[in-house]
């Protein structure tokens, strides 16, 4: 693949991912994680995926911030910081074949589960909120896809959609804020950075526009093929150079 090809397939992974994320509230890691893990590889692949969900979490938590529901965030964040922690670990120590097999197998697994179990209400309580938090932490800092638990969160106990797309962007801010702590920031070209950051900010003011016009569950379907597609090619790259 060509410098330009990658940077362009970088850019419309960013741009999909910022744009799913303004409009269901999760979406950037299960988008852009997979094909920036193909890119990069899976360390500052991940790396750059908790960058910028960091940076895609705040530019729409700045538009929903009324709707946040703290008690919530607490719940789902304290045992998500503890796993961060054996996450990046894994993440730091994993050889680089392993690891993208593992991304790719996590994300294309998670995403299995959410699709195949839409209305299960598996975790429920304080408790579910534990099991959630700290799958999700773990996730994030590993694999960079620490969505699918809350997710499944969120079904279970009803969570109301506006309130969730709020609390989901101020809960993952803290996570990816802990993963980068936890593994470093991303090494990455100029070049990258740029392309990177224009496509987050272009994907970000066109999920505020879809978020008006666009069905959330046309908006979910739509993300969930794109991290299937990621998922899939980053796991048979892994394979193939295992």
């Amino acid at each position: 693949m060509t410098v330009s090809a990658g940077l362009l397939l970088l850019s419309l992974a960013v741009l999909g991912g910022a744009s799913a994320q303004r409009v269901t509230g999760l979406g950037f890691a299960l988008v852009a994680s997979p094909f920036l893990v193909l890119l990069l590889g899976p360390l500052q692949g991940v790396l750059l995926a908790n960058a910028l969900s960091l940076l895609s979490n705040l530019v729409v938590f700045a538009f929903t911030w009324r709707d946040v529901s703290l008690r919530k965030v607490l719940l789902l964040s304290v045992p998500a910081m503890v796993m961060v922690v054996p996450g990046a670990r894994v993440a730091q120590h994993t050889p680089a074949a392993p690891l993208m097999v593992v991304v790719g197998s996590v994300t294309l697994l998670a995403l299995l589960t959410v699709t195949l179990l839409p209305r299960a209400r598996v975790l429920r309580g304080t408790s579910g909120a534990i099991t959630a938090g700290g799958a999700s932490g773990f996730l994030n800092a590993a694999a960079g896809v620490g969505g699918p638990p809350v997710s499944l969160y969120a079904v279970s106990t009803g969570w109301d959609q506006r309130e969730f797309v709020s609390s989901a962007q101020l809960y993952f801010a803290l996570v990816n804020a802990a993963s980068l702590a936890a593994k470093g920031v991303p090494d990455i070209d100029v070049p990258v950075a740029m392309s990177a950051l224009t496509a987050l900010a272009a994907g970000s003011a066109a999920g505020h526009w879809l978020a008006r016009r666009m069905p959330v569950a046309r908006a979910r379907a739509a993300a969930t093929g794109l991290a299937l597609l990621g998922a899939a090619a980053a796991t048979v790259k892994g394979v193939v150079a295992l």
